[in-house]
């Protein structure tokens, strides 16, 4: 039957028509009014760390006053990509918006995927996890102190775990006109690398110590054992194989990926310098990837856990991957119980980047956000949104408080400049409320508990204002995570 090509428009717009899964104008995908309403909750139900009665924010506004430009969120549901969105503009000099192609810089979370790597080298046979990291270093041996090892290796569990006892916590990257170190350079603190050499610190096994620098060394390893490049091995063998067909650890990022990728802005919202920074380290923090790939990413180790999928990893290497070795530290992730369930995830923070995932260990449920912003902030409220939203039972432990008035006449007594070490405080009064301004940042809203004591939804702490001897306000109590700072009013 000949179908022309009239007929053939109008048989594809059906086709979309009837799909769960529709595209819009500007290639963000629309879902079933199902899934539309539980977006539209997740962007409306945005909040801090304590819940209130009053309304909740919404992802624009958030977005405006932590001056974040670009944000991408993906969530997973019963093994599958339930939905994913971009807010916002990967740069803002182009107009360019962020969508579910916008690729930004995933920093520490690329740990998680070179742990996958190298447990990949441990499944076909090219090394075991607790064998002398030397004995597969074949460019450079790791020099050991003995008198700070009491000559005890360093294992492979011991590098991606974190408790090798190793130095150097991260990296900066490097700006486009910087001459970019090798491997040897950066593990031994040459010129250029603008780190300090990768040493230990203390007895492998001892203790957790986070270390960027020695998941550098898995990145030799992988090298060494499998005679590729770094970016090429992680593509062929982990990327590709679990769909991240979008993803790279290309440093610095090809000519070809550059439409795609999100700049990389300051707190204040200003641009950084050249766009992005350049990580040479790659295993550590140089994947570009985006929530969809990392939706992925999650989803496989999830069916991995349960036998259900090999596309990289057996289950018995998924299960190792994903137990902690000490304290919530396994193999790349961090193991968290969170309400009911366990998560595995990473957060991540480049220059100009910020980012977190979660992975559900049963049930297939997960989330990931990042943001180009070195403003994280909105990352947790994305979270408890998400999480509200999805019914995930105290995932992030939000406080639930009833805030209550105070006389207008009281809440005067409170206005007025506070200083607290080099942070400057002041207390405004707008109508019969109190913001807190902080610096140059933006107002923000206080609540209170009694006649005195307030909180407010960005900062999880507890305050109080105070009297001295004559009954005058001169002091603000703030309490958090156990230790007690005491803001003096400017009388």
């Amino acid at each position: 039957m000949y179908i022309s090509r009239f007929q053939f428009s109008l048989l594809i717009v059906y086709l979309l028509l009837q799909s769960p899964v529709l595209f819009a104008q500007t290639g963000q995908p629309l879902y079933s009014k199902e899934v539309e309403e539980k977006i539209a909750r997740v962007e409306k139900g945005l909040s801090g760390w304590v819940k209130t009665t009053d309304s909740s924010w919404n992802i624009s506004e958030r977005m405006q006053f932590h001056k974040i430009h670009g944000v991408s969120i993906a969530v997973v549901r019963n093994y599958k990509l339930e939905w994913a969105r971009g807010y916002g503009f990967a740069d803002t000099s182009d107009n360019r918006p962020v969508t579910n192609q916008t690729l930004f810089q995933a920093a520490s979370i690329s740990k998680s995927l070179n742990a996958v790597g190298v447990l990949k080298l441990a499944e076909t046979k090219k090394l075991e996890l607790q064998k002398d990291i030397n004995s597969y270093l074949r460019s450079w041996k790791f020099p050991y102190d003995t008198a700070k090892t009491h000559n005890i290796p360093i294992t492979i569990t011991h590098l991606l775990s974190h408790t090798a006892g190793l130095s150097v916590h991260g990296f900066p990257g490097y700006k486009w006109s910087d001459a970019l170190p090798s491997d040897n350079d950066i593990l031994d603190g040459k010129k250029p690398a603008n780190t300090a050499a990768v040493r230990s610190e203390f007895v492998p096994g001892l203790k957790y110590k986070y270390s960027g620098g020695g998941t550098t060394i898995t990145k030799k390893i992988i090298m060494d054992l499998s005679g590729q490049p770094y970016d090429r091995y992680m593509a062929k063998e982990v990327l590709q194989p679990m769909g991240m067909v979008n993803s790279s650890y290309t440093q610095p990022p090809l000519p070809g990926s550059f439409p795609y990728l999100a700049t990389a802005y300051y707190r204040n919202g200003n641009p950084i310098v050249g766009k992005f920074h350049i990580y040479p380290e790659q295993a550590a923090d140089g994947l570009w990837t985006n929530p969809t790939d990392l939706a992925n990413y999650i989803i496989e180790m999830q069916l991995s856990l349960e036998g259900k999928s090999n596309k990289v990893l057996t289950k018995e290497l998924t299960q190792t991957m994903l137990t902690p070795i000490l304290d919530n530290s396994g193999l790349g992730a961090f193991i968290e119980a969170k309400g009911t369930r366990k998560y595995f995830g990473h957060s991540g923070g480049n220059e100009g980047f910020r980012c977190q995932y979660y992975g559900s260990m049963e049930g297939g449920d997960g989330v990931i956000v990042m943001v180009n912003s070195d403003n994280g902030a909105i990352i947790l409220e994305i979270l408890n949104s998400v999480a509200a939203a999805y019914n995930w039972n105290n995932f992030t432990g939000q406080t639930v408080k009833r805030p209550v008035p105070v006389h207008i006449d009281t809440l005067a007594t409170y206005t007025g400049t506070y200083q607290l070490e080099g942070i400057t405080l002041k207390i405004i009064q707008k109508d019969y409320t109190l913001y807190l301004v902080q610096d140059a940042s933006p107002p923000v809203k206080m609540y209170f508990t009694s006649n005195t004591d307030f909180f407010i939804k960005e900062v999880n702490a507890e305050s109080q204002f105070q009297k001295n001897v004559a009954g005058v306000v001169d002091t603000i109590l703030i309490r958090q995570s156990g230790r007690e700072f005491k803001a003096k009013r400017r009388l």
